[in-house]
């Protein structure tokens, strides 16, 4: 086991942590940046998860700062998208409550309920990858061209994922009923 007091292990040093977050800052924030698309966020990201690995220094040796800066990284996009998804459904819950005070008849109002039920429903039965490049252009509005170049991948790959994730949705909702 390393002993964090050993000068060259430890990264409290002002110059090896500049050596850490020098090695570390691009590979994290295109890494966020594959993972979650919005670019102000992931810089926010990036830089919360080095302050809090310098505020820990002390429990965190060179060789486990890598792992330990990904893992905090990880964990707080995952908060932000928990956040993300909390306003969202608040956003619907709005926008239902707007639309209740409409002259839309109740029959109307609980088909539109039911089917937006089944689709979330059959989006979350899709696989990840499928799921994820679906929700990047749907709710995102981000182009195929855009989540090609975020994913590493050809415009060509997105539309059979995005076709894929379509033919899954038209199923799942059609056996729903």
């Amino acid at each position: 086991m390393s002993d964090t007091n050993q000068p060259d292990n430890n990264i409290c040093q002002e110059r090896n942590f500049q050596q850490f977050f020098n090695k570390n800052a691009t590979l994290l924030r295109n890494y966020l940046y594959y993972k979650f698309g919005d670019l102000n966020e992931v810089d926010d990201l990036v830089q919360d998860a080095f302050i809090k690995v310098w505020d820990n220094c002390s429990k965190v040796t060179k060789d486990s700062a890598k792992s330990y800066l990904f893992r905090i990284a990880i964990n707080m996009s995952t908060s932000v998208l928990r956040h993300k998804t909390v306003k969202l459904k608040h956003q619907k819950e709005v926008i239902s409550i707007q639309k209740d005070q409409t002259n839309e008849s109740p029959e109307y109002l609980l088909q539109q309920k039911e089917f937006q039920e089944k689709l979330e429903k059959a989006i979350a039965s899709l696989p990840d990858r499928q799921r994820e490049v679906y929700l990047l252009n749907r709710i995102e509005q981000k182009t195929y061209k855009e989540i090609a170049e975020l994913s590493g991948v050809s415009v060509k790959a997105i539309e059979k994922l995005i076709s894929k994730a379509l033919v899954k949705l038209r199923k799942e909702i059609e056996n729903i009923r």
